[in-house]
């Protein structure tokens, strides 16, 4: 830890740690996630909802170059996993990035960072939430969707009540229902694209140079598809939070963040190049269907729509409950380490309920504001989560940097996952965000989320700074004190 942030840590905060672990590494909390569930998180993570529905709006805005925004954003976090990788291997803890913020920068990092994690994931628990009670409502016309929304927040909340090793196997059984589904769409994808599907014939190259090139909008297009896709990636970070509770922490984060560039590659770019190659980026029925959708319509697979809705629903429900478990294992992370208030720090039966239920409480108060107040209170809400990942980006970065120094002099041992080429890539991953910043300050659309967010964490981190000096005012006092008793 850097002298100002130790200086700046309350002893209390150290107390009942592991031997090499985080301050918070949840000696109270239970190590009920085995290795499979860590697998299949981190494989299952990177396929989400962004996917499936975000990724119409990035074909639209880039066309065939969307692979390529999809190949450069994802470049980029492989950086951000593998910087968080080094870290929570050497430092397995539940505040993950948070606590790595708070031990390289100082406690002001970590409490802003962490609050600000917490409300973006909160806010997304609502948008899941609503987006999968939509779904339902229109599979049975009768009912309203804050029926669904009330059920999905009871059984999740429930299930994340009980015990982690529940959280873990809802995330099992979803992750493979969604690797499933993606894998049988890369493979017949490419027996479309190889021309071995009956009834298709091999497209060649003819979607991706003609309709408009490869470029069809230019730069400006693969620049907005670039946006689009960066915030497609969103939730990967969750597998170092979740590692802290399963018996070998550091085995599972390696294994998590070594196989992060394959999973990407295959997942996201490999089934975008899919879609653009087998039909037309500006075919009615992407922006009608979804992409997804179409291309299996245009493969004449039975029940497409019927069939995407289902996975669709799937990832939804499995963000809604990574989230919930992600919040409030942040936020116990954050009030153990004297962050906030004590009463959320209380661990029963291996879990830290009341985080539970004041982050799923958050949850559904969001949803109340999306009835009361859709296009303001609520709105807001949104504009936060995209921007606010960026910043956590960036934190994780400096962290890094700080930190991988530090270790290389005191417990080289301890780096049992390293950065490729530090410090250069380091360097490369903070300024791929900066440029990402600067993207959404270009784009008026975009602009309004990073002036929120950008508001936000200068509140957290007035905040935190203040806390900061306030607890280092008092050790200073104890310090003389102390002096003065001799």
């Amino acid at each position: 830890m850097n002298r100002t942030s130790s200086s700046a840590t309350p002893a209390r905060e150290q107390a009942g740690a592991a031997p090499g672990a985080g301050p918070d590494s949840g000696s109270a909390l239970s190590n009920g996630l085995k290795q499979r569930h860590l697998s299949m998180i981190a494989l299952g993570g990177v396929i989400g909802a962004g996917l499936f529905v975000g990724s119409r709006e990035g074909i639209a805005a880039a066309g065939p170059s969307i692979v390529v925004a999809y190949a450069v954003s994802g470049a980029l976090v492989m950086l951000i996993m593998r910087m968080l990788g080094e870290m929570s291997a050497a430092n397995p803890a539940s505040g993950s990035f948070s606590v790595h913020a708070e031990r390289s920068i100082g406690s002001w990092a970590g409490f802003t960072a962490g609050w600000m994690y917490t409300a973006l994931l909160c806010v997304a628990v609502a948008a899941e939430a609503l987006g999968a009670a939509g779904i339902m409502a229109q599979w049975f016309p009768g009912t309203e969707t804050w029926m669904w929304v009330l059920l999905f927040m009871v059984v999740f909340t429930g299930t994340n009540l009980a015990s982690v090793s529940n959280f873990g196997e809802f995330e099992f059984w979803f992750a493979t229902l969604k690797v499933a589904a993606i894998a049988l769409f890369l493979v017949l994808g490419i027996l479309a694209i190889l021309g071995l599907l009956p009834g298709t014939a091999a497209p060649g190259t003819a979607h991706l140079t003609g309709d408009g090139g490869f470029l069809p909008k230019g730069v400006d297009g693969l620049m907005v598809g670039l946006l689009a896709s960066v915030f497609a990636y969103g939730g990967l970070e969750t597998v170092t939070i979740a590692a802290a509770e399963s018996k070998d922490p550091v085995r599972g984060v390696a294994r998590a963040v070594r196989t992060a560039m394959w999973r990407i590659a295959l997942f996201y770019v490999g089934s975008l190049a899919i879609i653009v190659t087998v039909i037309p980026w500006n075919d009615a029925s992407i922006a009608k269907s979804g992409p997804y959708v179409a291309v299996l319509d245009y493969l004449h697979i039975p029940a497409a729509g019927q069939i995407m809705n289902v996975v669709i629903l799937v990832a939804l429900l499995s963000a809604m409950n990574a989230n919930i478990y992600g919040s409030s294992r942040m936020a116990f992370s954050l009030t153990s380490r004297g962050q906030g208030p004590r009463l959320l720090a209380k661990v029963s039966g291996g879990v830290p309920r009341r985080a539970v239920l004041l982050c799923s409480s958050f949850g559904f108060l969001a949803v109340l504001f999306n009835i009361w107040w859709p296009t303001t209170v609520f709105q807001w809400l949104l504009n936060m989560v995209g921007a606010a990942t960026l910043v956590v980006w960036g934190f994780i970065s400096v962290a890094q940097l700080r930190m991988r120094r530090r270790l290389e002099r005191e417990a080289p041992e301890r780096l049992v996952v390293r950065m490729w080429a530090f410090p250069v890539l380091t360097w490369v991953a903070l300024a791929g965000i900066v440029a990402v910043l600067l993207l959404m300050l270009r784009d008026e659309s975009q602009r309004i989320q990073l002036l929120f967010t950008g508001g936000f964490g200068v509140v957290l981190a007035v905040i935190g700074l203040l806390r900061q000096r306030a607890l280092r005012g008092g050790a200073e006092a104890d310090a003389e004190a102390e002096a003065a008793s001799r």
